[in-house]
């Protein structure tokens, strides 16, 4: 595990990541650091939590711009060995009712 010494808004932190993964977590907070420091800019006096709220909004919105707004991904089929077994769960929930249903009828 690699850390790396990021800073973003006037503030340091120290971040672990994976090993290789070092130059795209100081890339990916470089771009925090900027949005926050737009934010700042734009909007004045805020306190921590709300610069970096408007900072990854500000992400988001330029992700959406970028990419349009698309569909969700296909989802992949299930894996018929789960299918399988989810329904011999349910079978085994049926007569369990069934039988619970059973007993409180003759009681």
């Amino acid at each position: 595990m690699a850390e790396v010494d990021i800073n973003i808004a006037g503030r340091h932190y120290r971040v672990a990541c994976r090993d290789g993964e070092e130059q795209n977590l100081k890339r990916a907070a470089e771009m925090v650091d900027a949005k926050s420091r737009e934010a700042l800019a734009g909007l004045g006096a805020l306190s921590e939590s709300r610069q970096m709220l408007f900072a990854s909004l500000l992400l988001a919105d330029q992700l959406i711009e970028k990419k349009g707004v698309q569909a969700p991904p296909p989802t992949m089929p299930p894996d018929p060995q789960v299918v399988r077994r989810v329904d011999a769960l349910a079978e085994r929930l049926e007569r369990l009712a069934g039988h619970l249903e059973k007993e409180a009828a003759s009681a």
